[in-house]
């Protein structure tokens, strides 16, 4: 059987498959084109990230298709009702990139209330002849300890960002529709472990109260955070979205900044993805990374194993 990873896949998932007898290709195939690769080369399993979408098109016309995954955790790129209902498998990797998503949730964090993003853009520019304009001009930094995180979707990968907060001295308050409490562990290097328990409360309250923001919901169809929402923050909050492009409304998010009721942001997704605004690329007070949440070696090595196992447990 062939498995046709559009997207690539991790070396360990390779390994894992071919062991099982499986061949494994990772051609990327255009768009328009991977209806007919599809067929031409009988392909079982289709295996995705972001980029490929699969759609009724070649749900409906890939007759030697069984199994679509998903290296992630959101599927909407994927028709997933429709799969289903087709008769075909369709698996994702919900727990594998969670931590190496709440790392660069705190990557943006930490570089945002200390400066790092613009330092490194100016620095080079002006650091041997306005080193004294920069040195005052980033030297009001603040620090995260004690200050209040709202963690807006605390599912899986909420959860691994509130614990790296606990872990920092922050005080974690969650609005979840569908998580009323989460208890979450949290492993120390010596075998300790300490569980903390979080209360969801209601997304106003978040709003109201919190310093800092991560929003770690799927795809809608409305704004999660719009003009509303953000009239409704602290002047000078700040709000990272590695989640999902089109769940902040990047119009409202600039004209905030820009007045100065929120104090940064930090954006791995973009409404336009692969096109982001240029408005938001500009901004000098937006942290700017190119959807790469999951994009560590160990998240990539989790993800192709987990994929691989789900496979070689549905087909053989």
């Amino acid at each position: 059987m062939k498995v046709l990873a559009n997207d690539g896949v991790s070396q360990s998932g390779i390994e894992a498959l071919e062991k099982k007898g499986f061949k494994v290709l990772t051609t990327t195939v255009a768009q328009d084109q991977l209806v007919n690769y599809i067929n031409e080369n009988e392909i079982t399993v289709l295996l995705v990230r972001s980029a490929t979408k699969v759609r009724t098109d070649i749900i409906d016309n890939c007759p030697s298709l069984k199994i679509i995954g998903r290296g992630g955790v959101g599927m909407d790129n994927i028709d997933v009702a429709y799969a289903r209902e087709k008769g075909l498998h369709v698996i994702n990797t919900p727990a594998a990139s969670s931590g190496s998503v709440a790392e660069l949730v705190f990557a943006h964090l930490y570089g945002s209330v200390r400066f790092l993003h613009d330092s490194n853009r100016n620095m080079p520019l002006e650091g041997d002849s306005k080193f004294k304009n920069l040195k005052k001009a980033y030297g009001s930094g603040i620090e995260l300890r004690g200050k209040t995180l709202g963690v807006i979707g605390i599912g899986r990968i909420g959860q691994a960002t509130a614990r790296i907060a606990i872990g920092v001295g922050m005080n974690v308050i969650a609005y979840d529709p569908f998580i009323d409490e989460i208890e979450i562990p949290i492993d120390f290097f010596d075998g300790q472990s300490l569980n903390f328990k979080i209360k969801t409360v209601s997304k106003e309250e978040v709003l109201k109260n919190s310093d800092f923001f991560t929003l770690h919901v799927p795809a809608q169809k409305e704004y999660v955070i719009g003009k509303p929402e953000i009239e409704q923050m602290k002047d000078g909050a700040g709000i990272i979205n590695a989640a999902r492009g089109g769940v902040i409304d990047e119009v409202a998010l600039v004209d905030a900044l820009e007045k100065g009721k929120l104090g940064f942001a930090g954006l791995d997704v973009f409404e336009n993805e692969p096109n982001p605004a240029i408005k938001v690329l500009m901004n000098s007070k937006i942290s700017l990374t190119p959807h790469i949440g999951a994009a560590t070696g160990e998240a990539q090595d989790r993800i192709g194993q987990e994929l691989a196992d789900q496979i070689i447990d549905i087909l053989n």
